[in-house]
């Protein structure tokens, strides 16, 4: 029996298209900026906008358009036919189960960012010039490698629940039962649910807070180091006044990264329950409402409201490294 290839060829022809003609649009674009006359600064100003220009078009398409469009659609109905003004955005603020979800992503924008900095600045600390300094550093950042999915399922393994008399697969319920305590569901009790959750992105986010501040502790200069331990100070003195005041920056970077990350976090709480048992958050609840009970309205506000959120953030982070350049 023969296979058809026909129908595997109908299927990639269309793509095939889009990539020669994406061909095409590259080869005549740089062709005409190479035989532009030499005028100067002109044509510089015609490379500049010619190489830019394409980038612009798709940054309005894949961003601006978008941004503009969930904004329309959030003063509208769940359909998008009818203006209901601030009515979607006054549904966030008084419904008591988006009040929850808003608790929820309050906990995880405090916990997150704070613990999992402050456990990769004791990581860096502790590992700093110590034997194995390699060898400890991959296996602090190897959580980094796995997807948030992939952390979801293997933490869901570690909360597994079974029934007193049955054998318990989840580690933390094996423990309890070993020191004579019933097993626990982990991930189906609120607000201990949320909570459990965290401790998988903090786990996740710890190694890449330890690359950072490890890679500013080493940037430290050593006249300086030297200088305080000639001054007699004891390891916790070089702590809070050389190394914390030298390696800020750093540690300002790491928090915002790891804020703006866990605003958005989706994945975690989708896997390991699905929003239930009063453990939904901002980015999981907005795709429910846009794509599982098909509300444009709803959606779209929470949308924006998740956008509102991060821009502040994005700002201070611009503003702190324009002044760190103009400083240096």
């Amino acid at each position: 029996m023969e296979y058809d290839f026909s129908g595997d060829v109908a299927k990639i022809w269309p793509a095939l298209m889009y990539m020669g003609a994406f061909i095409l649009v590259v080869g005549a674009l740089l062709f005409v900026l190479d035989i532009l006359p030499r005028w100067g600064k002109n044509k510089e100003r015609l490379q500049a906008a010619g190489f830019l220009g394409p980038a612009l078009v798709l940054l309005c398409l894949g961003l601006v358009y978008p941004l503009v469009r969930t904004v329309y659609l959030s003063f509208y109905d769940k359909l998008g036919q009818n203006f209901v003004g601030f009515e979607n955005y006054t549904w966030i603020f008084t419904n008591d189960d988006t009040l929850l979800m808003l608790r929820n992503t309050l906990l995880w924008v405090v916990c997150v960012p704070l613990l999992s900095t402050a456990f990769g600045l004791i990581y860096a600390v502790l590992v700093d010039k110590a034997r194995g300094e390699g060898i400890a550093k991959s296996l602090i950042f190897m959580p980094m490698a796995i997807s948030l999915v992939g952390a979801a399922i293997i933490w869901k393994f570690i909360y597994a629940f079974r029934e007193a008399d049955q054998e318990q697969i989840g580690l933390l319920n094996q423990i309890l039962v070993w020191l004579g305590r019933e097993p626990q569901q982990f991930l189906s009790n609120s607000p201990g649910n949320t909570f459990y959750m965290i401790v998988m992105l903090i786990w996740i986010q710890a190694g890449f807070a330890m690359v950072i501040l490890s890679a500013a502790i080493k940037a430290i200069p050593a006249e300086i180091v030297e200088a305080a331990r000639l001054d007699g100070a004891n390891p916790w003195q070089m702590f809070w006044r050389v190394t914390m005041p030298s390696i800020r920056p750093a540690v300002v970077v790491v928090v915002v990264t790891i804020t703006i990350a866990t605003l958005k976090v989706f994945d975690i709480v989708r896997t390991s329950t699905g929003g239930q048992f009063k453990s939904s958050v901002l980015a999981l609840e907005m795709y429910n409402q846009a794509f599982r009970a098909y509300d444009s309205g709803h959606g779209s506000a929470l949308a924006v409201l998740l956008f509102v959120l991060v821009v502040p953030i994005v700002i201070y982070q611009v503003r702190q490294l324009r002044h760190r350049t103009e400083s240096r």
